[in-house]
């Protein structure tokens, strides 16, 4: 690991190709050429679809959005889990969870959402959980699975953010993924693709005992995620579920992440929520 002096040495370097080497030794030393990409069905918790679309094909079934109530959670949690079938459920952020339903705790909520068929919380924002260590604990003694850890905003202070995921994998373990860009972009003051992708190699620098940097297929687009890949990141989320088949075979989703993946000089091999490979 970099020290925090090295750290913010590198994030005001203007050197992006040096830092960028620098966090790829550290990804293939990590995970050698292996890029590991998710489709993922996503479900908003307030437009549940009634069936299927064709030709769906996913590694993950995930609710997004903020639920209005507990009732409400549970009322989507089923839903998602008689439409996933055997396809992993996750779902939620898990500070949106926190007094949810005020005549309930906390722990209540994540034992029902767990008892009702959700596997694992799809959102960990190390930048707005007071406590992440104690609302990660008790999501994982509710019996759901937290693998990844996210950003909501833009932080101040990045490399602090990459830290805190880093002491959170030594407290805790059992972390999988941190996905250092933010969910949300700020209109007011949005970072550049410069920003974005020196992020990303921090990360992978600061972050060396969490075994994946992942960057959003959809949020960020096609063609930062696949430079990402050369300056640190190995996994990529959110790639589509559903071809819309308007542009060709060639064209379909999962073709495109392949070949960005090969074309980086990477082996593109595709997993599920429980980053078991499928194909």
């Amino acid at each position: 690991m970099i020290s925090e002096i090295e750290a913010k040495e590198l994030l005001d370097s203007k050197d992006l190709i040096s830092v960028g080497m620098r966090a790829d030794e550290v990804r293939r030393r990590l995970r050698a050429t292996q890029t590991t990409f998710v489709r993922v069905f996503e479900m908003h918790v307030d437009a549940l679809p009634a069936s299927l679309p064709s030709g769906m094909s996913a590694g993950e079934f995930r609710l997004v959005g903020v639920p209005r109530s507990l009732d409400a959670a549970v009322a989507a949690v089923r839903t998602g889990r008689s439409v996933a079938g055997s396809i992993p459920l996750t779902g939620f952020s898990l500070g949106d969870l926190i007094g949810l339903d005020g005549s309930t705790s906390f722990d209540h909520t994540l034992r029902v959402l767990r008892d009702e068929g959700l596997e694992e919380i799809s959102q960990v924002p190390l930048d707005s959980l007071e406590q992440p260590a104690a609302a990660i604990a008790s999501a994982r003694e509710a019996g759901l699975v937290v693998r990844r850890l996210t950003v909501n905003i833009q932080s101040a202070d990045r490399v602090a953010l990459a830290r805190r995921a880093r002491d959170l994998q030594d407290e805790l373990g059992g972390f999988h993924a941190f996905a250092p860009l933010p969910r949300t972009i700020s209109v007011a003051s949005p970072t550049t693709g410069y920003d974005d992708v020196k992020q990303v190699a921090l990360t992978r620098l600061v972050t060396d005992n969490i075994p994946s940097v992942q960057v959003d297929w959809q949020l960020y687009g096609p063609k930062l995620a696949q430079f990402a890949l050369t300056i640190g990141a190995d996994d990529v989320d959110g790639v589509a579920a559903v071809d819309p088949g308007i542009l060709g075979t060639r064209r379909s989703p999962i073709e495109e992440i392949r070949g960005n993946i090969r074309a980086a000089g990477f082996e593109p091999i595709e997993r599920n929520a429980r980053f078991e490979a499928i194909g």
